[in-house]
């Protein structure tokens, strides 16, 4: 089988493709992919945990953290102690990050577009559900 035939391959290389797209797009904003990914599931759900933000994007806890560190010192986020539970810190959205999600978002769905430029309706959907049931 020829390298260009190789599903590793490919996948790696529409992964190269597709975060170069989104990483070009939000570097205006001084943001990764992955900080950006944290405040879509805060806007999704405000005041999560670190560990419930890591579920839901499969990482690992450890790259949340670090994550969560640089997005706080950016004031992107705001990091709060649980007032019923001193021992668990909730994640809230910050005034920076609400007053820029609308754009954000733009940027995300202009990404999506260009990447899904060329596909049918029917190929977008095959490719999203195969994609998910890979995860």
């Amino acid at each position: 089988m020829s390298y260009t035939d190789c599903i590793v391959f490919l996948l790696a290389k529409a992964y190269q493709k597709s975060q170069n797209n989104l990483k070009n797009r939000l570097k205006p904003y001084g943001l990764t992919a992955v900080q950006a990914l944290i405040l879509e599931v805060l806007w999704e759900e405000d005041g999560l945990t670190a560990g419930e933000i890591a579920k839901r994007l499969v990482l690992d806890n450890a790259t949340v953290s670090g994550v969560l560190d640089r997005l706080s010192d950016a004031e992107w986020i705001i990091k709060q102690t649980d007032p019923e539970d001193k021992r668990v810190l909730r994640i809230y959205i910050a005034p920076k990050a609400k007053a820029m999600e609308p754009q954000l978002m733009e940027e995300r769905t202009r990404a999506n577009d260009e990447i899904m430029n060329g596909f049918t309706m029917e190929e977008r959907v095959v490719l999203k559900r195969l994609l998910r049931d890979f995860l």
